[in-house]
Order: structure tokens, then sequence, then C-alpha cells
């Protein structure tokens, strides 16, 4: 089992900079995906980013060369750090890990990117 506690969301203007965290606590030392997905009203959740270990990264054509994913394996934390913010940003965030095969999910933050 894997807990997730994210932080870091809120409302920021466009063009604005945010960065999530994710604490993951509990089986984490066989994580092999830490992520971030997102879900907009009235829309399907989404990938935004992923991190493997060994460090390769995946990002949504929407977000990259604005978004970037980072880890911190010394303190099970996975972040998102977020530049140039647009409306269409706005969404309700999840962190997500893969352990074993099973995907957990973080409870959700939420970024609300608008003047």
């Amino acid at each position: 089992q894997v807990q997730l506690v994210e932080s870091g969301g809120g409302l920021v203007q466009p063009g604005g900079s945010l960065r999530l965290s994710c604490a993951a606590s509990g089986s984490t030392f066989s994580i092999s995906v830490m992520g971030w997905y997102r879900q907009a009203p009235g829309k399907q959740r989404e990938l935004v980013a992923r991190i493997i270990t060994g460090g390769s990264t995946n990002y949504a054509d929407s977000v990259k060369g604005r978004f970037t994913i980072s880890r911190d394996n010394t303190k099970n934390t996975v972040y998102l750090q977020m530049n140039s913010l647009k409306p269409e940003d706005t969404a309700v965030y999840y962190c997500n890990v893969v352990l074993r095969g099973t995907y957990y999910w973080g409870k959700g933050t939420l970024v609300t990117v608008s003047s």
C-alpha cells in the first residue's frame, strides 16, 4: 500500500508559476513510476507528466516546454514545476504512482489559472 499527499495547488494568473509536490509513504521501495494527471471540468483525466525509475520522463504535448517533473528518491517525493500557466491548465491535478502494476492516486489538488 502507498499513501500519497499532494500540496501546492492554488490560484495563479496566466503566465504565472506553481510547483506541486507529492509525498509517498508506505511501501515505496518498489515504486516504478511517479507522475501527475489532471482532470478539467467535463473532461477525462489525462496524463500530464511521469517519471520512471532511472529518470526517463514523458510529457503531454500541451505542457512540453512549460512543465518539468522531477523526483527526489530520498524523500519519496515527486514534483511538478509549472511555468507559463494558461487558463486551459485549470484542473484538479492528481498524483499517481505505480507499484508492481497497481496504480495509486492522491486526492487531488486544484489549480486555477485565471486573471
